[in-house]
């Protein structure tokens, strides 16, 4: 990998080639050893701007997090990729997510009133719109549900407005969540998404990503406030699980457009647009949106 050259000045010389890693549906990510230290290297995959993600804020957020204990450090940045230290970790399943949904709660809620200003802005009404530009500008035809789901959002969004900007990684899918090895607890890592946004965002996001059943939506919020959460909260956490879901199964259309990596994005997309209008389809909605 020529990045290694690139990478020895600074870091030291290179011990054999860098392994590809496992994971990740929009990035290569390798292991490396550069100095006698492991580390990540991931490069960015194709035309990953269009997606809404930000190097920049990327990297300001990576850097944020590892300052507060729950990422990686970061050591380099190049014109297409990130470097940070390797941490021995084992994956967690969505299982043992929820298991630590106090621990991230504290964890995301440090993150949000850290006070770093990210020069990206994430909300996921505007980028129904952008997807859907990207894609008919392609020469694409957005699947029956789209439209649903943009009206879906933008109620959303009038009953829970974007009022007060606060840093957020949005995209805690369980991939994205770790458990160091070295009795450093839980981490989170993947900022690549991350911008100035709604932290009730972040919740719904890891919420509805990782199977969290209404126990553990309870401790999610009620570790993240230090009360337990009153009604408006826990619907402002459901309508942000459904918020989630518009998100990724719009991503998923994107992908399908673009990406060069061996999976399938429209399937992807298609699993979310399902579970976003099975939770809309009852009356829990219109609750939720009174609630909120």
């Amino acid at each position: 990998m020529d990045i290694l050259a690139q990478l020895e000045p600074a870091l030291g010389q290179a011990s054999g080639e860098a392994v590809p890693l496992e994971g990740g549906i929009t990035n290569r990510n390798f292991r490396a050893r550069l100095g006698g230290e492991d580390y990540v290297i991931r490069r960015h995959g194709k035309d990953t701007s269009v997606l809404g993600i930000d190097r920049a804020a990327e990297r300001l957020a990576s850097e944020a997090a590892a300052g507060l204990g729950i990422a990686p450090q970061v050591v380099a940045s190049f014109a297409d990729g990130l470097v940070t230290r390797f941490i021995d970790c084992a994956p967690i399943d969505p299982g043992g997510v929820a298991e630590r949904a106090g621990e991230i709660a504290l964890a995301l809620r440090a993150f949000h009133q850290s006070g770093v200003q990210l020069p990206a802005r994430f909300w996921v009404p505007d980028l129904l719109e952008e997807y859907a530009r990207i894609v008919v500008r392609g020469g694409r035809v957005l699947p029956p549900a789209y439209a649903e789901t943009v009206a879906v959002a933008r109620r959303i969004a009038a009953a829970v407005p974007l009022d007060v900007l606060r840093p957020c990684h949005n995209d805690l899918l369980p991939g994205n969540i770790i458990r160091a090895l070295d009795g450093g607890g839980t981490m989170i890592v993947d900022w690549e998404y991350a911008g100035m946004g709604h932290p009730y965002f972040d919740l719904g996001n890891l919420s509805v990503n990782n199977d969290f059943g209404e126990h553990d939506d309870e401790r999610l919020l009620e570790a993240y406030h230090d009360v337990p959460p009153t009604d408006a909260k826990r619907a402002q956490l459901k309508l942000m699980r459904v918020l989630s879901d518009a998100r990724e199964a719009a991503w998923g259309v994107v992908q399908a457009g673009i990406s060069e990596l061996d999976f399938d994005f429209a399937g992807y997309g298609q699993r979310h647009f399902d579970r976003l209008l099975r939770a809309v389809a009852g009356p829990e909605l219109e609750e939720w949106l009174a609630s909120a």
